[in-house]
């Protein structure tokens, strides 16, 4: 894909998939996305040269650049007044999913280990590669983040009566 057109148009949709499974919601994914295409599409001639896989650069650029940004945002938002309307409720319908929400309670490396691993279908090697960390430490924070779900959401029952 030498043309960043081209590669934004086939690349665009499983972009925006994996970035709301990162994020917990489309709104957020299209910003991620946004701010990572920009930055490819800067350097593209770049990029194209020195990786074999731009969509593996892609999905490691927006895992980075999602830690990042959970990392300086605050869990919790001041304000200085109280608004004069209540909040309307958002049409998410995934808001009150237990397994949706135990996941957006993980960390974002947990998590964007657990997206590429079983919504994405990838191997631990590949994830490695993809975020730029070890093996080990896939298999160690898809160990945790297996726990903490399983903690969440109690244990699977096995066998019949």
């Amino acid at each position: 894909m030498e043309d960043f057109a081209e590669f934004v148009r086939q690349a665009l949709p499983g972009l925006l998939r994996y970035g709301h499974m990162l994020t917990g919601n489309p709104h957020d994914a299209a910003d991620l996305v946004q701010t990572v295409l920009e930055r490819i599409g800067a350097r593209w001639q770049t990029i194209v040269r020195g990786t074999g896989d731009p969509v593996a650069y892609a999905r490691r650029a927006m895992a980075n650049t999602h830690v990042s940004r959970w990392r300086r945002s605050k869990r919790e938002s001041l304000l200085a007044q109280f608004p004069d309307t209540p909040d309307t409720p958002r049409d998410d319908p995934f808001e009150n999913e237990p397994l949706w929400e135990a996941l957006r309670g993980l960390p974002p490396r947990q998590r964007a280990v657990l997206v590429l691993r079983y919504y994405e279908e990838m191997s631990e090697a590949e994830i490695a590669a993809v975020l730029g960390v070890s093996r080990g430490t896939v298999k160690s924070q898809a160990s945790k983040a297996m726990a903490t779900l399983r903690g969440r959401l109690g244990a699977p029952v096995r066998g019949g009566a």
